[in-house]
């Protein structure tokens, strides 16, 4: 380059200076903010999307609301970034889902929905040393897995099912009692607990048969259920198939009380049971639950929930949402957002959320997890019970 004269240097000289100031200006930037990846998987497509959706929506706003917040470790503010991937409810899609988290080095991951995600994807995020909190996955195995970083906010089905199989015999007054599962981990775990229970209340179970979290058709294991004339039939299974099981309960002049646990307790329930669902002809069970004083709070999520995404919470979402917190809350305390260095805060965390208080047991459960019972009115879910 010719230059003539000291004006053309002094310009130059000039707009180097700037360069370099703008340079260090985004140096400086950069170094106040750390990136904190949080990966989220559920099945936000496939037969349970909406359940899904909820879930990933639960951790929007808890994102959102935690970058808003500012937090901060020594002088960086943490700006958290949320990794969203779609299991679709698959076993196979879900490790692989989680083998993209952990190729990401995500710092944390809430998730899966269902315990036959949860379970598979656990082994990935256990062997690369990530924290993993499920708002939902209520099978026993998960935890039990000897995993140090496996964590669930929510009551597991020994609860579920137990508590669930001793109503339906002592509430429900249920003498002839029916049984159906999906055979996934979920379906055939809460189904499981549910018999034993039954039987400890000396409670009489009819017939077990089996369907898929696929199946539409249900004539053939109904018309043999029927035959034994059960006065409860219990599924273990998501909503998808007891809308559908329901009406065709109906068609075949199936009279018994329907219940099941959180998988159909949920608010999409009544529209796909349609004309088939009666007052208080189902009861199921949701793995959380408030009362008194903290009910104010759930109540509040749900309407800044609708109002945000003009949608009723579905199940799950205020549970993914506390996760979230759960995790973000555990890596302040322990001054760091690297897993190994997290994870004891996290152990030892004592949060409370809308959910409720988060404490863990040695295990990874929480600690005196409740468990709601509903049964549906006019087509919307009424409470019936909070119970510890």
């Amino acid at each position: 380059m010719k230059f003539s004269g000291s004006r053309s240097l002094t310009v130059v000289s000039v707009a180097v200076a700037a360069m370099v100031l703008a340079a260090c200006g985004k140096k400086e930037v950069a170094s106040t903010e750390l990136v904190v990846k949080i990966g989220h998987v559920g099945p936000v497509s496939g037969a349970i999307a909406h359940l899904g959706k909820d879930n990933e929506n639960g951790a929007r706003m808890a994102i959102e609301e935690l970058n808003a917040a500012g937090l901060k470790i020594g002088d960086k503010t943490l700006k958290f970034e949320l990794l969203a991937e779609d299991d679709a409810a698959d076993p196979k899609q879900g490790t692989a889902a989680a083998q993209k988290l952990v190729d990401a080095k995500v710092n944390g991951v809430i998730g899966h929905l269902n315990s036959g995600t949860t379970i598979p994807a656990s082994q990935l995020y256990n062997t690369a040393g990530i924290p993993q909190i499920s708002p939902s996955a209520t099978n026993p195995k998960y935890t039990r897995q000897g995993y140090a970083g496996a964590f669930r906010v929510v009551a597991d089905d020994v609860h579920l099912g137990g508590t669930l199989g001793k109503y339906a015999v002592e509430t429900v007054k249920g003498k002839s009692i029916a049984v159906i599962d999906d055979r996934t981990a979920y379906g055939q775990g809460v189904a499981e607990e549910f018999k034993k229970a039954v039987a400890a209340a000396g409670g009489n179970i009819v017939g077990h048969e089996f369907t898929t979290d696929k199946a539409s058709d249900f004539n053939a294991i109904l018309t043999t259920l029927k035959a034994k004339k059960p006065d409860v039939v219990f599924f273990g299974g998501m909503d998808a198939v007891a809308g559908p099981m329901l009406r065709q309960m109906k068609s075949l002049g199936i009279n018994a009380k329907f219940m099941g646990g959180d998988g159909i307790c949920t608010a999409e329930l009544a529209k796909l049971a349609g004309d088939a669902m009666k007052d208080e002809a189902v009861i199921c069970a949701e793995a959380g639950g408030v009362e008194g004083e903290q009910k104010v709070g759930m109540d509040k999520f749900r309407a800044d929930f609708k109002a945000k995404y003009n949608a009723e919470v579905q199940v799950y979402a205020p549970y993914v949402y506390d996760a979230v917190k759960v995790m973000a809350t555990a890596m302040v305390n322990a001054g760091s957002t690297e897993p190994a260095k997290y994870l004891p805060a996290l152990k030892s965390i004592n949060y409370k959320g809308v959910t409720g208080n988060i404490a863990f047991d040695d295990k990874g459960d929480i600690k005196n997890g409740a468990l709601t019972l509903f049964t549906y009115k006019g087509g919307e879910r009424s409470q019936i019970a909070v119970i510890r």
